[in-house]
């Protein structure tokens, strides 16, 4: 039985990518890789395609934190901390799930990333809810990104 893992969206499944994986034995990110060349402009939020798409029990999520090396090297940063990937995520209609990281380059001058450049680590989390969190109250997901409103 599946629990939890990786898989490329039909779009990217042919396109010599790597599914992510963790370095070491004891490290807690499974490594993501840009899918594509990109230049990250100066001053700026550029979205970058990863190719895939992670599935897990839906008491779990995602955590989308970007790599300290490239960070620290590049000056740049993820635009909103940690990115959260929900279990319903995962094959919506919008997008099939596709994984997305949104990078602010804090240079004056353009960043390249190459395609196969690790971006950024996903760690799989556990969470909890309120006693009074009802179950019934809640809608389908029916899209990919800010598909649940403001």
């Amino acid at each position: 039985m599946r629990l939890r893992g990786f898989e490329f969206i039909a779009s990217y499944k042919n396109m010599e990518l790597s599914l992510p994986i963790r370095k070491t034995q004891y490290s807690a990110g499974y490594d993501i890789s840009a899918a594509e060349d990109v230049i990250l402009l100066p001053a700026a939020v550029t979205v970058i395609a990863t190719g895939i798409k992670a599935y897990m029990p839906s008491d779990e999520y995602l955590g989308i934190h970007i790599r300290s090396g490239l960070s620290i090297k590049n000056n740049l940063s993820l635009i909103n901390g940690q990115g959260i990937i929900d279990a319903d995520y995962y094959n919506n209609a919008d997008n099939e799930g596709h994984i997305m990281i949104a990078l602010y380059n804090h240079n004056s001058q353009n960043i390249l990333i190459s395609k196969g450049t690790r971006i950024a680590q996903g760690i799989f989390y556990k969470y909890l809810v309120a006693d009074t969190d009802d179950n019934n109250l809640f809608v389908t997901r029916a899209g990919g990104m800010g598909s649940t409103g403001q």
